[in-house]
C-alpha cells in the first residue's frame, strides 16, 4: 500500500527527517510515537504532499506508484486521506458542501452526519466555531465521504475530551473497517450512532498510520505495528504497539529509541 524509502525532508531549509524507511501493507495499521518537534507531523504532511515540506532525497510509493512529486490533490484522488491537528476554518463553504466535494452522495450526507453527531452542523461553514472534539468529528466525517485506502491521523486525541476520544477512536476504526460496529466496546447505541451492521465502507480493509502521544486511540483502533520517531530518525521498526508504549511510559523516548527496542525484541 505505502512504501517509503530513505526519505529525508526539510522545512524552510532545515532538515527534519533523516533516511526514513516505512512499509505499510494493505490492511495494516501502524502507530507512530515520538516527542513534540521530532518530525511526526512532517512525515504525515510529506506523505500527503503538502507544499511546505521539501523532499531532499528518497521516494514515496503508493499502490506501487511513485508519488514523491505528485501534488496533494492527486494523492487524495488516488486514495490518501488525512486528519490534521489544526484544520482551517473555511468560511462560505458549508460542511454539507464539503462532504459532497469529498465524494458523498446527497442521500448519504444526512446519514453520515447523524452517525457522527453533526447533523446540526451541516449548514455551518466548515470548522467555524467548532470545539476540539467537533473538529475531529468533522475531519472524520469528511474522510468517511472520501473513503480513502490509506488513512493518516495526526494526533487524533489532541484537544479532545474523554467522551470524544471514544467517539473519534471508534469512528476511525469504522472507517478502517476493522469493526462493523465502530470499534471495541461499542454497544448498539455507539458513537457512530445506530450504524451497527450497516457500514457503507464495507469491503477491503484500509490501511492506516496514526500519530499519538498517549496511546488512547489504541483502545479503539487495533494497530499491528509501532515505530518511534526520535530526532528525525525512525526506530523500533514494526514493534508491538503496546510493548513500545509501555517502554516509553517506563523509560522515556530516548532510552526506548536507543536501546529499549532491542531489549523488547530480546525479551520475546
Amino acid at each position: 500500500m505505502l512504501r517509503i524509502e530513505n526519505l529525508s525532508v526539510a522545512v524552510r531549509g532545515k532538515q527534519i527527517l533523516k533516511n526514513i524507511n516505512l512499509h505499510i501493507a494493505p490492511g495494516e495499521v501502524h502507530v507512530l510515537f515520538g516527542p513534540n518537534g521530532t518530525g511526526k507531523s512532517t512525515l504525515i504532511g510529506t506523505i500527503m504532499g503538502f507544499e511546505r515540506y521539501e523532499v531532499l532525497e528518497g521516494k514515496i510509493y503508493f499502490k506501487g506508484q511513485d508519488i514523491t512529486d505528485a501534488p496533494c490533490y492527486e494523492r487524495a484522488k488516488m486514495g490518501v486521506g488525512v486528519m490534521i491537528q489544526r484544520p482551517p476554518t473555511i468560511r462560505g463553504l458549508s460542511l454539507r458542501q464539503m462532504i459532497g466535494i469529498c465524494g458523498a452522495a446527497p442521500d448519504e450526507i444526512e446519514k453520515m452526519a447523524a452517525w457522527m453527531g453533526l447533523s446540526d452542523f451541516l449548514d455551518r461553514s466548515v470548522n467555524e466555531g467548532f470545539s476540539g472534539g467537533e473538529l475531529k468529528r468533522s475531519e472524520l466525517l469528511q474522510l468517511m465521504a472520501q473513503k480513502p485506502d490509506l488513512l493518516l491521523l495526526d494526533e487524533p486525541e489532541s484537544g479532545v475530551d474523554v467522551e470524544n476520544i471514544a467517539l473519534v477512536g471508534r469512528a476511525a476504526n469504522y472507517i478502517l473497517n476493522n469493526e462493523p460496529c465502530g470499534g471495541a466496546g461499542c454497544e448498539k447505541s455507539c458513537c457512530v450512532q445506530n450504524a451497527c451492521g450497516s457500514n457503507p465502507l464495507a469491503g477491503t480493509k484500509r490501511s492506516g498510520l496514526i500519530i499519538t502521544h498517549v496511546g488512547h486511540i489504541l483502545k479503539y483502533v487495533p494497530a499491528s505495528h509501532a515505530h518511534i520517531l526520535y530526532q528525525g530518525t525512525m526506530t523500533c521498526p514494526g514493534g508491538d504497539p503496546l510493548d513500545v508504549l509501555s517502554c516509553i511510559s517506563q523509560s522515556g523516548y530516548e532510552t526506548c529509541a536507543n536501546s529499549g527496542c532491542r531489549r523488547m525484541k530480546n525479551e520475546r
